[in-house]
C-alpha cells in the first residue's frame, strides 16, 4: 500500500507541476512549442538529458546488461559522441531557427531548402518515428507501475492514467510542462540510480570487482563482445549510426529552439558526456541481477531492476523507485506528444492543406491533436503486438536519414538541392522499411563480405543509399547560372 501511495503522490505532483508551468505565459504557438526561446542552460540541459533517461534506459539499460552483457555499453557511447558533435552542429541550427522564428524540425528543412514538400516529408517521417517511441514510454510505464505497486494497479490502468496525465499538462503548458517536470525527474532518477548502482553490488557481492569476478566465473565470456552478432563491428557501427540520429528526433531537434542563446549548447556539450556516466550505475544494477534473479528470458529481462529491488527493499522504497520510473516515461512522453501534434498541425496541415493558416489556428489544432495522438499511442500499446517492435527498430534508422540534408544545409555554400534532399530521404526511408520488415541483415544481403564486416548495422546501408541518391539527384538538378544582368543570389 505504501508503494501505491508514493506512486500516486508523484504522479499527481507531476500533473500539478506540468499545469502550473504555464502560469504567467500566454500560450501562443511559440510559447507552447519552444517555450518562447527563453530557456537557460539548466532547462535546455535537462530537456536534452531527457533523451538519456527514458523508460528504455531505466528498464532497457539494466535489462540489456542483464541479458546481453558487454554490448550494453553502446548506450553509454552513442550519446557521448552525439554531444561532442552538438558542440559544432547545434549553434548554427539555433541561430537560423531564431532568425526565421521556426517552431519545428520540418520548418527548418522547408526554409533551408525552400521546399514545403520537403518539410511535409520530414514531418511524416518524424511522426512515423515518434509514435512507436511514445508507445515504448507507455509500455514501460505499464510495466513499472504494475510491478512497483505489487499488482495493485494493472498495466492497462497505468497506461491509461499516464496517458491522461501527460495529455492534460501538454494541452495546458506544452514544452514548459516538460521542462518543469524534467527537473524533478532528473534529481530523483540521479539519486535512485546512484544509490541502486552502488548499494546492490556492495550488498550482494561485497564490491564491483567481486561482482564482475563472480559473473565471469559463472558465465565465461559474458563480459566481452561475442565474435559474431553483437560484435565489436556491430558496436562501432551502431554507436556511429545512433549518434548521427540522436539530434534528428523531432522532439530533440525542437528542444534546440528553446534556448535563449547559443553558448548554452557549448556549455552543455562539455557537461552532458559526464552526465552520461550515470548510465554505468544503471548497467551495474543489471549486472548485479544476472546471478541473483536468474532465468529471465525474452522481454522479461527488462524486469531485472525491479525483480532485484522487490527482493531487496521494503515496499515504500520500491514505490520511490517506481515513482522515478514513472517520470522517465512522463517527461519524454510529453515532449514526444508536443512534437508529434506540432508536426501534424504546423507542417502537415499548414504545409499541405492550408498554407495561409494563422499561428493561432495552428496552436488550436496542435492542442486538439494531443489527445488524438495519445489515443493512437495507447491503442498501439495495448494491441500493437510485435509490429511495434519492428516499428521501433525503424525509428532510429528513420530519423538518421535526415542527417545528410541537415549537415549540407549548414555548409557556407550548400550544393545540395531540395530535389536531392527529398529523394535521398525517401530512398533511405524505403531501404529502412524494406530491410526491417523483411528482417534482413548485411550478412544476408552481402554474404561475400569478410566476417568482420557482416555485423555492420543494417541502418548504414540505408544511409549509404540515401547519400548516393542525394548526391546524384543534387548534381542533376543544380540551378542554371543566372544571367549577368541579375544580382548574384546568396
Amino acid at each position: 500500500m505504501s508503494a501505491l501511495v508514493i506512486i500516486a503522490a508523484i504522479t499527481l505532483f507531476a500533473l500539478y507541476l506540468g499545469v502550473r508551468a504555464r502560469r504567467g505565459h500566454d500560450m501562443s504557438l511559440e510559447q507552447w512549442t519552444v517555450g518562447g526561446r527563453s530557456f537557460g542552460t539548466a532547462f535546455v540541459f535537462l530537456l536534452m538529458a531527457g533523451e538519456i533517461y527514458t523508460t528504455f534506459t531505466f528498464l532497457g539499460g539494466s535489462g540489456f546488461a542483464y541479458g546481453k552483457g558487454a554490448p550494453v555499453y553502446y548506450i553509454l557511447a552513442y550519446g557521448t559522441l552525439a554531444y561532442i558533435l552538438s558542440y559544432w552542429m547545434l549553434p548554427p541550427i539555433w541561430r537560423y531557427a531564431k532568425n526565421h522564428r521556426l517552431v519545428s524540425q520540418p520548418h527548418f528543412f522547408a526554409r533551408k531548402y525552400d521546399s514545403p514538400a520537403l518539410g511535409t516529408l520530414v514531418a511524416l517521417v518524424g511522426v512515423a518515428a515518434l509514435i512507436p517511441y511514445l508507445v515504448l514510454q507507455l509500455k514501460g510505464l505499464g510495466i513499472i507501475v504494475a510491478t512497483a505497486s505489487y499488482g495493485a494497479i494493472s498495466s492497462t490502468a497505468a497506461i491509461w492514467i499516464g496517458a491522461a496525465v501527460v495529455t492534460a499538462y501538454v494541452i495546458v503548458s506544452g514544452v514548459r510542462g516538460s521542462a518543469w517536470n524534467s527537473v524533478v525527474k532528473d534529481l530523483l532518477i540521479l539519486a535512485i540510480v546512484l544509490f541502486l548502482g552502488i548499494y546492490l553490488p556492495l550488498h550482494y557481492y561485497g564490491g564491483f570487482g567481486a561482482m564482475f569476478h563472480a559473473i565471469d566465473a559463472a558465465r565465461p565470456g559474458f563480459l566481452t563482445f561475442p565474435a559474431k552478432g553483437s560484435s565489436v563491428t556491430w558496436f562501432q557501427s551502431t554507436v556511429l549510426l545512433t549518434a548521427l540520429g540522436f539530434f534528428m528526433w523531432p522532439h530533440t531537434f525542437g528542444s534546440i529552439y528553446t534556448a535563449k542563446d547559443e553558448r548554452i549548447f557549448r556549455r552543455n556539450a562539455m557537461v552532458l558526456p559526464l552526465y552520461q556516466l550515470i548510465l554505468l550505475f544503471v548497467f551495474f544494477v543489471g549486472f548485479a541481477a544476472t546471478l541473483k534473479v536468474p532465468g529471465l528470458k525474452g522481454g522479461d529481462i527488462d524486469l531485472s531492476l525491479f525483480r532485484l529491488s522487490l527482493q531487496t527493499f521494503d515496499p515504500w522504497f520500491v514505490g520511490v523507485i517506481g515513482a522515478a520510473g514513472i517520470l522517465t516515461a512522463l517527461v519524454p512522453g510529453s515532449m514526444i506528444l508536443t512534437s508529434a501534434s506540432t508536426l501534424l498541425a504546423n507542417d502537415v496541415y499548414r504545409g499541405m492543406v492550408n498554407r495561409s493558416a494563422s499561428d493561432a489556428t495552428v496552436t488550436k489544432l496542435a492542442r486538439f491533436l494531443v489527445p488524438v495522438v495519445a489515443l493512437v499511442a495507447v491503442g498501439f500499446t495495448l494491441h500493437g503486438g510485435e509490429t511495434i517492435v519492428a516499428l521501433l527498430l525503424m525509428g532510429y534508422s528513420f530519423v538518421t536519414q535526415l542527417f545528410p540534408a541537415v549537415i549540407c544545409s549548414l555548409l557556407r555554400r550548400n550544393r545540395a538541392t531540395k530535389y536531392g534532399a527529398f529523394c535521398g530521404i525517401l530512398a533511405g526511408v524505403a531501404v529502412v522499411t524494406l530491410t526491417t520488415t523483411m528482417h534482413l541483415s548485411v550478412a544476408q544481403l552481402m554474404p561475400f563480405l569478410p566476417d568482420a564486416l557482416k555485423d555492420i548495422n543494417i541502418g548504414f546501408l540505408a544511409l549509404a543509399v540515401n547519400i548516393i541518391v542525394f548526391a546524384v539527384v543534387s548534381a542533376a538538378t543544380q540551378p542554371r547560372p543566372v544571367e549577368q544582368t541579375h544580382a548574384p543570389v546568396h
